[in-house]
């Protein structure tokens, strides 16, 4: 196996891990309306489970207001539902028979420290996942280099990047989660 595949191999990984990240800390309220809060929504649209991006337009035309323009106006109602009943979004949405308006409540300050603390929870479940990766191709490395795939100068080269990849997402993803944090903390 060929020590550039190794480690392009958890790069792949290990920026995947990074975006999925980034996509959490997305969906994370702050008492300010983005369209991309609603991302995890499905509706239930023609009989069949959809994204709400596929169904409606959403957009966010005030500070604590998000509006959702639905492509079919029968969708209406199906969307004010699955929106309704997404424990995770916390939101009521209102329909006026055109469009789906949610307004966007400011955060207690309470709700604000919670926030900042599920931010750490998800910087751990992203670094446990690049570890895992690492585990994997440091056991591809050391199995290459029993079957005289690689060199040990090769092997020590590779953990040696590999380190350094992981350095370098863990400094990205620390500085995604001070900044989503700090959007958080301020009022």
């Amino acid at each position: 196996m060929d020590p550039n595949t190794i480690v392009d191999q958890f790069k792949t990984k290990a920026i995947q891990a990074t975006e999925h990240f980034e996509d959490e800390l997305k969906k994370l309220r702050t008492g300010r309306a983005h369209p991309s809060m609603l991302d995890g929504v499905t509706v239930e649209a023609y009989g069949t489970p959809m994204p709400l991006i596929q169904v409606a337009n959403v957009t966010a035309p005030e500070a604590q207001l998000l509006q959702i323009t639905p492509f079919d106006p029968g969708n209406l109602q199906a969307i004010a539902s699955a929106i309704r009943d997404n424990q995770a979004l916390g939101l009521n949405p209102v329909d006026d028979g055109r469009v789906v308006r949610i307004q966007i409540p400011s955060l207690t300050e309470e709700r604000r420290r919670e926030l900042a603390k599920s931010i750490s929870g998800k910087v751990e479940d992203t670094m446990v996942s690049i570890r895992g990766s690492r585990h994997e191709a440091l056991h591809a490395a050391e199995q290459a280099k029993k079957d005289r795939a690689i060199t040990e100068d090769d092997f020590v080269s590779i953990r040696k990047q590999l380190d350094d990849l992981v350095t370098k997402q863990k400094l990205d993803i620390d500085a995604h989660a001070k900044a989503k944090e700090t959007e958080i903390m301020t009022v």
